[in-house]
């Protein structure tokens, strides 16, 4: 099953704040490990969003708009795309991740569409 894993913004990832070298540190180990688990396929971390945009979409009309956009708790400040047996497996993972912020933060696990779910 592959899984999206969604590491939300926060005000500090919002504002452009980097992780410390401590935190580089943490999270060069625990990607390591899922390397060697065999589970991430892939993952970043993303730049703030007033170095965004975002295009809507209305028939055929298309309007751009320039970040920052609201809402930081509906953000995402990273991801990784993991192969994992089931979502249990990817909540075991998750719980071993260093925390990703300075404060408190969230991580939302989606499973991926795959061929088999559209018939």
């Amino acid at each position: 099953m592959r899984v999206m894993v969604l590491v939300k913004a926060t005000q500090d990832s919002e504002a452009g704040m980097l992780p410390t070298p401590e935190m580089f540190e943490a999270m060069g180990r625990y990607n390591e490990a899922l390397i060697d688990a065999g589970i991430l396929k892939g993952g970043d971390g993303l730049k703030p969003t007033s170095q965004g945009k975002r295009v809507l979409f209305s028939g055929a009309e298309r309007t751009v708009v320039d970040g920052p956009f609201a809402e930081t708790k509906e953000l995402v400040a990273g991801f990784w795309l993991w192969e994992v047996e089931d979502l249990d497996e990817a909540v075991a993972w998750v719980k071993r991740c260093p925390n990703p912020m300075p404060g408190p933060s969230e991580i939302e696990i989606r499973p991926l569409y795959e061929a088999s779910d559209l018939g």
